[in-house]
């Protein structure tokens, strides 16, 4: 594995600011984003990767290939948090589990747009329904981490499980209703829409995604003092289960005959751990969880190492399978 393809995902300008971002808190800088903002870029990211979701699934077509990607990264939405669920079960109490294993479960859209980047660069081919199955990505894991704490935290505390409560909050959440609601807003309006919406939503992109990361890299400094609580047991899960996840995501992959540059990307997906809709769901659905645990181990763990030398793994590994 070569380090200029280590450089080649560090050198992005939004990634750049993330550490930017970082390395400013460090230096004890003033710089800080008003906090009304950061919810904001949140909310114009969900829009963006929804309506560019849906705008590819209408323009490939629903055949038999994206069909079956689809719906392998689904499978992946559904295997991560369940047996991310009962491994960290060995060590934290049912709520933590949850909240963690839902937030592994789910996506980071940054680190996919990463990878994409990376593919672009070294001219491989990627069909644009991924940005489908990012986007199918996101709900399944919240679903079924909510189900978890509910099921099992019912034995814990005898808390009456209200299912119909429960599924209203996991598909009706605002950062989950915004995200699929612009999958079938980008899916009905196709290509004709989506010329419409570029400008904002599409030229942009990367711009909004700075002030995001800048943001985020502001909030991930901020917490580093709290990897002494998070332990070395989930400092190792951080690390080593993202790795894991994205071996399994190859697997199914080759056994389907997906594309390699699909594959990767589906690794991609696979390895990341959420830090814009599943956290924002979480506080709301699962206040017992502990940000100080989950977004510490997503953004100042598991992205960093995505970002710096996941990609360039999981391309190795993917170009050794398909070689």
């Amino acid at each position: 594995m070569s380090w200029e393809l280590v450089l080649n995902n560090i050198l992005q300008p939004p990634i750049l600011f993330f550490f930017l971002g970082f390395l400013a808190t460090l230096l004890k800088s003033d710089l800080d984003i008003p906090h009304p903002l950061p919810k904001l870029f949140s909310l114009y990211l969900l829009i963006s990767i929804g309506l560019q979701g849906g705008y590819k699934i209408a323009h490939s077509g629903l055949n038999q290939y994206v069909l079956i990607t689809l719906l392998i990264a689904m499978l992946m939405a559904v295997l991560v948090p369940l047996y991310s669920f009962f491994l960290l079960r060995w060590k934290l109490d049912v709520y933590n589990a949850a909240g963690i294993a839902a937030t592994y479960g789910s996506i980071s859209a940054v680190t996919f747009v990463t990878a994409t980047t990376f593919l672009q660069s070294l001219g491989v081919h990627h069909g644009g329904h991924m940005v489908a199955a990012m986007t199918l990505m996101e709900s399944p894991a919240i679903i079924l981490g909510l189900i978890l704490a509910n099921l099992f935290g019912k034995r814990s505390d005898g808390v009456h499980i209200e299912w119909k409560d429960l599924l209203r909050e996991a598909f009706f959440n605002g950062s989950v209703l915004i995200l699929l609601g612009s999958l079938i807003v980008g899916y009905i309006t196709g290509e004709k829409g989506w010329e419409a919406m570029k400008p904002l939503y599409g030229d942009l992109f990367k711009g909004f995604l700075a002030f995001f990361l800048l943001d985020m890299g502001l909030v991930a400094s901020r917490r580093v003092g709290e990897l002494k609580k998070v332990g070395p047991f989930l400092l190792i899960f951080a690390i080593f289960v993202p790795i894991v996840n994205a071996h399994v995501a190859l697997m199914l992959a080759k056994l389907v005959g997906t594309e390699m540059g699909d594959a990767f990307l589906l690794a991609v997906l696979s390895a990341s751990a959420s830090y814009i809709a599943v956290p924002a769901a979480l506080r709301i659905a699962l206040p017992e969880a502990n940000p100080g645990l989950y977004i510490t181990m997503s953004l100042s763990v598991t992205f960093p190492f995505n970002i710096s030398i996941g990609i360039p793994l999981y391309y190795y590994v993917a170009n050794l399978l398909w070689g």
